[in-house]
């Protein structure tokens, strides 16, 4: 105190509260060139991860291009309509490979799809709790088998099945039946394009389930059970409320369905019969692209051989972007019809 009663007055310098002023600032500006720093590198990566899909599709191609155009070049458009495959005599055509992939890939995708539905529904709808579960896991270990080990189960077991009882089955009821006649005609040997389109649905079964139940589920409840409160039965709500919701999720499991039913080789090769001709019976041998390119690629002799198999992975290759394609095409107008 001060004779006259005041407080002093006393400069106070302040440095180390301007130093922890300094040490926040630093410290925040490196956290904001740490974050800033992560999201360009995480803008740069994803951007390279897509232009590296797009390089490596850019390689497929212009390699199937490649490799393929000697082929081309010498048969032309023949290539697509001809039914010969001779290695001696160098004539080659892509025909019976390509009726092949696409006659097994519809049988699998009749029978899949639906049963395939239907088996998701059941999970999502009307399967007691207890048995959710070891059906559900039961699905998702089909889908986990080799595809050799279908093939081989399919030779040696499935195949004289279809020989002994359902071929012959087939060939008598269909027999009257024109049309149906020439589809079921001839003797029953077991292998053929039906055993390889059952073999194909039982693979894709799995795939088709999986997707369809965990979209299924993925439905609000308010929608179905405003559906059941109008009265609605399981399968109006399953119609109605269900499958137009996930449509998008479907249309996206058959689709990877019937690309697996497309490319699937070993199996195929095991049960088809790899004959290079075009049958109107479904019970004949035949073959696909992929088992042809199996069987034949490791004794291919000669660069018109090796360019004809390679042409028909290019074939393969167009099929299976045509399908992808227009499952795209679908979507776009069942957006459009709803106003989306």
């Amino acid at each position: 105190m001060t004779s006259s009663g005041r407080k002093p007055v006393v400069d106070v310098a302040y440095p180390a509260g301007g130093a922890m002023t300094e040490t926040a600032s630093s410290d925040r500006a490196k956290v904001l060139n740490k974050l800033r720093f992560s999201d360009v590198s995480f803008k740069f990566l994803t951007r390279a991860a897509a232009i590296a899909v797009l390089i490596i599709l850019s390689g497929i191609i212009i390699s199937l291009i490649h490799g393929s155009w000697p082929a081309l070049r010498q048969f032309g458009f023949e290539f697509l309509v001809d039914e010969s495959w001779n290695p001696v005599t160098e004539k080659f055509g892509a025909i019976a490979p390509i009726y092949g992939t696409i006659v097994t890939s519809i049988i699998a995708m009749l029978i899949a799809v639906p049963v395939g539905l239907f088996i998701a529904m059941f999970l999502t709808e009307l399967c007691p709790m207890f048995l959710r579960r070891p059906i559900g896991i039961a699905i998702e270990l089909l889908a986990g088998i080799p595809s050799i080990i279908y093939g081989i189960w399919g030779l040696f077991v499935f195949a004289p099945f279809l020989q002994q009882h359902v071929q012959p089955f087939l060939i008598t009821v269909f027999g009257p039946i024109p049309i149906l006649n020439e589809m079921f005609a001839g003797p029953p040997y077991g292998i053929g394009v039906l055993t390889a389109g059952l073999i194909l649905a039982i693979m894709v079964l799995p795939f088709i389930t999986s997707i369809s139940r965990d979209v299924f589920e993925a439905v609000p409840p308010v929608l179905k059970e405003a559906a059941y409160g109008l009265g609605c039965t399981t399968w109006e709500v399953a119609r109605n409320v269900v499958l137009p919701f996930t449509r998008v999720g479907v249309i996206g499991g058959v689709m990877l369905g019937l690309g697996r039913a497309l490319g699937e080789t070993m199996a195929v090769t095991f049960v088809i019969g790899n004959a290079h001709r075009i049958s109107g019976s479904i019970l004949a041998p035949g073959t696909t692209i992929s088992a042809t390119i199996a069987n034949e690629f490791t004794e291919a002799v000669g660069d018109i051989y090796t360019s004809s198999l390679i042409a028909l992975g290019l074939i393969l290759f167009i099929i299976t972007f045509i399908v992808l394609a227009a499952a795209r095409l679908m979507l776009m107008r069942l957006n459009a019809r709803l106003g989306k």
